[in-house]
């Protein structure tokens, strides 16, 4: 309890840092006025005596700063010895500290899990049009809380959609790229048309995919993050049209999608490089 009574008076003085000092200095103005008053009585005339009582006192704001950095070292003082105590005291009951240690782990690791939800959700909801209406939506599989579907079954819910104005469908395709500068492993990613349109992003070149690109059999085209615009074509706003071999599969660059876009939900992150999923 004693322990806890302190912090509580560090606490205090910390908050009020400021109260503290203004009570310095009235005090050291009441003693200077105590001074000036008794060389009046003395028969010093009071302007003479005011300056007598200041250089008898000495500089005001120095002693202040005294007084402020021995606060401060009593301070520190009194925490190392809270600290050596406390650590003298975990060492004795191991079982304890081990308790503790837990306790703490386990009290941050529940409240890092609940702010991250909560951030999410509802202080940092996702920076997109419309974003209260956008929902992932999964397979109810055995054995597994939330599946993912073949392109074929998402067809077949498009096709029946009676719930939802446009569906989009996404997976994972890493890969390499080839065909400007040195090879690079990337991140791509498989969307089909209405991915970006859902979300409200566009490019900030070119175009959006569209149901032509999106088909089995069309010819191969891609949508290149800014990043990789950056560092692969330094900007160069003739990047659209240009060819680059994705996975071994030569593709037509017809778009740059900003580096605001940020999407972070189950099975996706966002990609350096986007391919129509239904080409396939």
């Amino acid at each position: 309890m004693r322990s806890w009574k302190r912090l509580w008076l560090r606490l205090r003085y910390l908050a009020q840092h400021s109260q503290r000092q203004r009570l310095l200095w009235e005090e050291m103005d009441f003693h200077i006025e105590s001074m000036t008053q008794d060389l009046v009585r003395e028969g010093m005339p009071e302007r003479e005596a005011r300056a007598a009582a200041h250089r008898k006192f000495g500089n005001m704001t120095r002693k202040s700063e005294e007084v402020h950095t021995i606060w401060i070292a009593q301070w520190i003082d009194d925490a190392s010895q809270d600290l050596r105590y406390a650590l003298r005291m975990l060492a004795k009951s191991p079982g304890f500290t081990a308790v503790a240690v837990l306790t703490l782990a386990l009290g941050i690791g529940a409240n890092t899990a609940i702010f991250s939800v909560v951030n999410g959700v509802l202080i940092s909801p996702l920076p997109f049009r419309n974003a209260d209406r956008i929902v992932s939506v999964f397979e109810d599989m055995p054995d597994f809380a939330e599946g993912s579907i073949s392109y074929p079954v998402f067809l077949d819910w498009q096709r029946d959609n009676r719930s939802f104005e446009s569906m989009a469908a996404y997976r994972w395709a890493n890969g390499t790229i080839t065909g400007a500068g040195q090879p690079e492993n990337v991140r791509a990613r498989c969307v089909s048309a209405a991915f970006f349109p859902i979300l409200g992003v566009n490019p900030i070149l070119g175009r959006n995919f569209n149901a032509e690109d999106d088909r089995r059999g069309a010819d191969p085209t891609v949508l290149i993050s800014e990043g990789l615009w950056q560092r692969k074509f330094g900007r160069d706003a003739a990047v659209i049209g240009k060819r680059l071999v994705v996975g071994g599969t030569g593709r037509t660059i017809v778009g740059v999608i900003p580096a605001s876009f940020r999407l972070k939900i189950w099975n996706f992150r966002t990609g350096d490089l986007y391919v129509p999923i239904g080409e396939e």
